[in-house]
C-alpha cells in the first residue's frame, strides 16, 4: 500500500488513524499482533522496531529470544474490525541486537525463496494461487479431559437437521457444490467477506458453496507473487473468521472437521515467468506444458513425501487424504484429474495462464514455509531434469478409484500420516537447503515440534470411537 514512510504517515494523519497494528506469524503459521498508538509511528520505529519475545511463539530459543518487528510498509491496510481507526501492517522480523533480518522467520524464508529463484536464472518471478476452502458452522464445542473427550458442531444447512423440522431446504451429504439459496444460507456472509477483502486490497475471483453440505465454502483469488500469496492467505483467514464471528458463527480451515464429508484443502496453482514470458508454456507440450514445467512437476512429486511435512503438517491433514473424496492420495500428474497430486487445469489455455496445481496441501500449513518448500522442490526438479514419466509419476488421465487394487499398486502413494511425512523429510531435505533458504536447524526444530506437540499428543490419547469398539472386551 505504501512505498515510503512519508506516504504511510500522511495516510495516518489524513484518515484519523489512532492505532498501528503490527502482525507477525508464529512458527506453526498462526498470526499474532501487538498494537502501538499512532504517536509511536515515527521514522525511529522503522530503524529500531518494536521488541518482543520470539521464544514465546516458537521462533527462537528462550536463552536468546529477543526479536524486533518492523512494519513492511507495502502491506499496510485499514483493519475494518476495530472500533478505533487502525492501520495494520505485516511485519519483517529482525535480530534485536544487530538489526539484520532474522533468518528463520517463516516470512523471511519465503522472501529468501523468491530471491533464490532470481539467482537461479531459471525464472525471475513465480505466480501462486491458493484456493481457500473452509467450513462455517453455527456453533462448535469440544473437550479433552482425562475422563471425557469429544466435539460437536452445528450447521443450519446440514441434512442432519432435517428431522427437527424447519425450512426443509437442507443440503445432502456431498451435495453442496455450487448450491443455490435457500439451500446456500451463507451467500451474504461470503459476500461480506469478499467485500472486506477487496477493500483491503485482496482481489476476489469468485466465491461459492463447496461440496460439503454443512457449510463448506470457497473463496478464490487471482494468482500473485509468492510473498504476496503468503500474506493474502493470512488476510483471508483473518477476514473470514472475523466476519463469521461478527454474525455469531465460526469459521474453520481444518482439513477434516466432519467424518464422512468433504475435507478442505488449500490447492496451490503455480507457474514461473522470465522476462514476462510464462516458462511453463509450450503449445506443443502435454497439457500445453513446457519441458521445464514437466521437470518442475518431477521435483514436486519426487520430493512429495517430504514436502507434505510442510504442506500437510497436522494429524488432521491425513484424515482428509483418504481415497474417495477427490483427495490426492497418490503421487502422479494428470490433465484435469482431481485425484492427481499435480493437476493441469484444462481451462487455463492462454500462454500466460498455463500452469499446474499442487493439490495435497491444506491450511494447517505455515503458508510461508509451504510456498518456499514447493518452489524449492520444483526448482530441484528443473536443475536435475527429472522427467516425471520416467520417474514413474504418470501421466494418468483416468479415475484411479475405479481401478483394481493391482492397478493402483503401480502408483506411488503419498504419506498416510504426519509421522510418515516427517520421516520422509528427515531422509530427503537437501533440496530445501539450496541457496540457504531453509536451515538444517529449522527443519530439525519443525520435525521435533510436530512430533512432540502434535503427533504424540494425538497418538497417546484414547479416541472416542475406541470406546464403542473396545469397551466391552
Amino acid at each position: 500500500m505504501f512505498g515510503t514512510f512519508e506516504e504511510a504517515r500522511h495516510y495516518v494523519e489524513a484518515n484519523g488513524v489512532q492505532m498501528i497494528d503490527l502482525k507477525f506469524t508464529d512458527f506453526g503459521g498462526r498470526w499474532h499482533h501487538l498494537t502501538i498508538p499512532q504517536s509511536q509511528f515515527t521514522p525511529a520505529l522503522m530503524k529500531a522496531g518494536v521488541g518482543f519475545d520470539g521464544s514465546a511463539v516458537g521462533l527462537k530459543s528462550v536463552k536468546a529470544g529477543d526479536i524486533v518487528l518492523v512494519p513492511d510498509l507495502s502491506t499496510g491496510l485499514a483493519d475494518p474490525f476495530w472500533d478505533t481507526p487502525t492501520l495494520s501492517f505485516v511485519c519483517i522480523t529482525l535480530e534485536a541486537d544487530t538489526k539484520v533480518v532474522f533468518s528463520d522467520d517463516p516470512r523471511n524464508i519465503a522472501r529468501r525463496a523468491e530471491e533464490h529463484l532470481v539467482e537461479s536464472g531459471i525464472a525471475d518471478r513465480s505466480q501462486w494461487g491458493p484456493e481457500f476452502e473452509f467450513y462455517v458452522f453455527d456453533s462448535v464445542a469440544y473437550e479433552n479431559e482425562m475422563n471425557r473427550a469429544g466435539y460437536s458442531v452445528e450447521s443450519g444447512e446440514a441434512a442432519w437437521r432435517s428431522g427437527t423440522g424447519g425450512h426443509g431446504h437442507y443440503i445432502p451429504l456431498h451435495g453442496g457444490y455450487h448450491a443455490i439459496p435457500p439451500k446456500d444460507t451463507l451467500y451474504n456472509l461470503r459476500a461480506e467477506m469478499s467485500l472486506h477483502l477487496q477493500a483491503m486490497g485482496v482481489p476476489v475471483k469468485y466465491h461459492h458453496h463447496e461440496v460439503g453440505g454443512p457449510g463448506q465454502c470457497e473463496i478464490e483469488t487471482p494468482l500473485m507473487g509468492l510473498l504476496e500469496a503468503g500474506d493474502t492467505t493470512m488476510i483471508v483467514k483473518y477476514v473470514t473468521k472475523m466476519v463469521a464471528h461478527r454474525h455469531g458463527q465460526t469459521t474453520t480451515f481444518m482439513p477434516k472437521p466432519l467424518y464422512g464429508e468433504a475435507g478442505s484443502g488449500m490447492h496451490f496453482h503455480q507457474h514461473l515467468f522470465k522476462g514476462g514470458q510464462n516458462v511453463f508454456y509450450d503449445p506443443a507440450g502435454y497439457g500445453l506444458l513446457s519441458q521445464t514445467a514437466l521437470h518442475y512437476i518431477g521435483g514436486l512429486l519426487l520430493h512429495g513425501p517430504a514436502l507434505l511435512a510442510f504442506t500437510n503438517p497436522s494429524t488432521n491433514s491425513y484424515r482428509r487424504l483418504v481415497p474417495g473424496f477427490e483427495a490426492p492420495v497418490n503421487a502422479f500428474f494428470s490433465i484435469g484429474n482431481r485425484s492427481a497430486a499435480v493437476r493441469i487445469p484444462r481451462y487455463a489455455t492462454q500462454p500466460d495462464q498455463v500452469r499446474i496445481e499442487f493439490r495435497p496441501p491444506d491450511a494447517t500449513c505455515n503458508v510461508y514455509l509451504a510456498l518456499a518448500a514447493q518452489l524449492l522442490a520444483g526448482l530441484d526438479g528443473i536443475r536435475r531434469r527429472i522427467d516425471p514419466t520416467e520417474a514413474g509419476f504418470g501421466s494418468t488421465d483416468a479415475d484411479i478409484f475405479s481401478w483394481t487394487d493391482e492397478q493402483r499398486a503401480a502408483i506411488r502413494p503419498l504419506p498416510t500420516s504426519l509421522k510418515e511425512s516427517l520421516d520422509a523429510l528427515a531422509a530427503d531435505h537437501d533440496f530445501l537447503l539450496v541457496g540457504g533458504v531453509f536451515s538444517e536447524d529449522l527443519i530439525e526444530r519443525w520435525a521435533a515440534f510436530k512430533m512432540d506437540e502434535e503427533y504424540y499428543q494425538v497418538r497417546n490419547r484414547p479416541h472416542p470411537y475406541e470406546m464403542e469398539l473396545y469397551f466391552d472386551v
